[in-house]
């Protein structure tokens, strides 16, 4: 078959975003999302309302995905799918459509990393983005993940160190929801630091020995000094919200970038890539690219679209394993705990 006319549909739903999107040979012809907001009121992703709300948008979001890229589901090479890691539910619900319709369209179905998805989305053809030089660093950073990642080719990577509790964003929305905010808090409290003074007050970063990450102290240093300084004035938060946003993301940019150091130190690499949700903070990637000229760094840093949960990540780690001949049987099953 040439490679010159493949068209890959691929689905994502790890989470609570219901995703689809048409590649053709590398370049993104369409990439829809269908966000879930029932989930602010909890405060946190409840599964069994996201997994519902999949089956609720699964079939309209590939339908106009088709639409956008203007192609009919005939003129498809093969189906992409996440099968993990992610929600059970959330992703029993993309696998079970992505095997059925590749079954009834008799083209190959191909499994996908979510985490790998995400590294990989470096090599979508967008034009003035230069893709990573092998072999380079990958830091994935999201709501349930935060990895270090060796990448030394499309699909030999090694995690090198990986949080042993809290992931970083778990570490904003926690620090969110202490302050008030609502969920996610992410984004809030990037908002906000960027008015804020980021030395304002000052939390102890977790000693964690090697190339692994923790979070946990940091979040329960945080209450307890919200705790503390709102017993003495119960306006505190409000009179010092951006400080407090801005003084909390400094310090977690500080943990992120001091292990990146040691790891391009202990492996030689000097190039280094973000993926993940968070990689969208805009104080991360300032200080990813003030890396370039402080530690001799190449930075690669994602469009703000293919940062966030998507499927057009999905898709291009479908068209590499498509190139290979790399397909999945059809009594491939999801997995919520998948390694890279």
């Amino acid at each position: 078959m040439s490679s010159q006319n493949i068209y890959i549909l691929a689905i994502e739903s790890s989470c609570d975003d219901t995703a689809a999107a048409v590649m053709h040979n590398g370049k993104i012809l369409s990439n829809v999302v269908a966000s879930q907001k029932i989930h602010e009121e909890y405060g946190g992703v409840v599964p069994e309302l996201a997994s519902r709300a999949h089956q609720q948008n699964i079939v309209p979001v590939v339908d106009q995905a088709l639409k956008k890229a203007h192609i009919d589901k005939s003129q498809l090479n093969a189906i992409a799918f996440t099968r993990g890691p992610g929600l059970m539910g959330s992703l029993l619900v993309g696998t079970s459509f992505a095997k059925s319709l590749a079954y009834g369209l008799d083209i190959p179905l191909i499994d996908v990393h979510h985490m790998q998805a995400h590294i990989l989305a470096h090599f979508i053809e967008e034009a003035d983005f230069v893709k990573p030089s092998f072999p380079f660093l990958a830091m994935t950073i999201s709501g349930g993940h935060t990895q270090i990642v060796k990448v030394s080719s499309y699909f030999d990577m090694d995690v090198i160190g990986e949080t042993i509790d809290d992931a970083v964003g778990e570490a904003f929305d926690k620090s969110g929801k202490i302050l008030g905010l609502g969920y996610p808090a992410g984004p809030e409290i990037d908002r906000r630091a960027q008015l804020g003074n980021p030395k304002a007050f000052q939390f102890t970063k977790p000693k964690v020995d090697g190339l692994n990450f923790s979070f946990s102290g940091l979040k329960t240093a945080i209450l307890y000094f919200i705790q503390k300084k709102v017993k003495a004035n119960p306006n505190f938060i409000a009179e010092n919200l951006n400080d407090i946003c801005a003084s909390i993301q400094y310090t977690i940019i500080g943990i992120l970038i001091d292990k990146l150091k040691l790891a391009s130190k202990q492996t030689g690499i000097h190039h280094i890539a973000i993926g993940g949700g968070v990689s969208a903070n805009s104080g991360i990637r300032q200080a990813l690219k003030n890396g370039e000229q402080k530690f001799g760094w190449t930075t690669y840093i994602p469009k703000f679209e293919y940062t966030t949960d998507n499927a057009a990540m999905i898709a291009i780690v479908g068209y590499l394993k498509f190139l290979e001949g790399n397909y999945a049987e059809q009594n491939v099953m999801a997995s919520a705990r998948l390694k890279i």
